[in-house]
């Protein structure tokens, strides 16, 4: 078993590669825990993490079309735009992709705070991706500040309205960083390719959240595409749906049908 010192970023961007030009969204998520299953420390993730953690972090970020998160997670977070340079812009360009991948956040309410890094601290506008409910004021604001904020669903938002949007968008490389309430969605409709889990060797007291929450039980397969080991013990593993699934169910919406974007309501 390699450790992740002993692999260069061309070796990590093979390991952790998308298929090629995929048609339909394929969703990754990126995650960590301890080995009795903590996904946070007082209440964020950030505290499990390390150095090794934190590079894979980021590389998965140069590989996606779109990092989705759920709005929770960007206030505790605090959530700012992708981090980059000049020569990840150069790298993700000859690749195809654009130069930087946007901050997709799901949100019923749009209760976001306009002032914080998700719209400060960031080269691109995040994609706000909301419902009809949404009070009329807090669109508003958030387009005032930069965003695109696109209406996807008359009521409840869904995994299948935030997947057919992204498609349409052509943004088809999706890494989900949370949170458990999105990813137990995304797991409980079956709509999970990939899966990127960092184990740390701690046990955790506490009441701290799984990776996954939903209120519908179910199983799905995943099997083991790799595992690295870092020199203190952490785990760094991908794993990969075993039997995907013949109909996704997924169609990309016409732009048309996408709602109001920045600038209109």
């Amino acid at each position: 078993m390699r450790t992740i010192s002993e692999l260069t970023n061309d070796d990590l961007r093979d390991l952790y590669a998308y298929p090629e030009t995929p048609a339909v969204p394929w969703v990754r998520a990126n995650f960590i825990m301890t080995l009795d299953g903590a996904a946070s420390v007082d209440e964020r993730s950030g505290g499990l993490g390390t150095a090794a953690d934190r590079r894979v972090f980021g590389l998965l970020r140069d590989l996606a079309d779109v990092i989705l998160v759920g709005a929770q997670t960007v206030r505790v977070e605090d959530y700012g735009g992708a981090r980059t340079s000049e020569r990840k812009r150069e790298r993700r360009e000859e690749d195809g992709l654009s130069a930087v991948p946007p901050i997709a956040v799901v949100t019923s309410s749009c209760d976001l705070d306009p002032a914080s890094r998700l719209f400060t601290d960031t080269s691109v506008p995040p994609l706000i991706l909301t419902s009809h409910e949404a009070p009329f004021e807090h669109r508003a604001r958030l387009v005032a500040a930069g965003a695109q904020v696109m209406e996807i669903t008359e009521h409840t938002i869904t995994p299948e309205h935030i997947l057919s949007t992204l498609a349409a968008l052509n943004l088809t490389r999706v890494l989900c960083e949370g949170g458990p309430n999105l990813f137990g969605q995304l797991v409980a409709d079956d709509l999970v390719d990939d899966l990127c889990l960092t184990i740390r060797p701690l046990l955790a007291t506490g009441n701290a959240p799984r990776i996954a929450r939903s209120e519908q039980p179910s199983l799905h397969q995943m099997g083991c595409s790799s595992i690295i080991t870092d020199e203190d013990g952490t785990l760094l593993t991908r794993w990969i749906r075993t039997e995907p699934v013949s109909d996704s169910g997924i169609d990309a919406v016409p732009s048309e049908n996408l709602g109001p974007s920045s600038g209109t309501l």
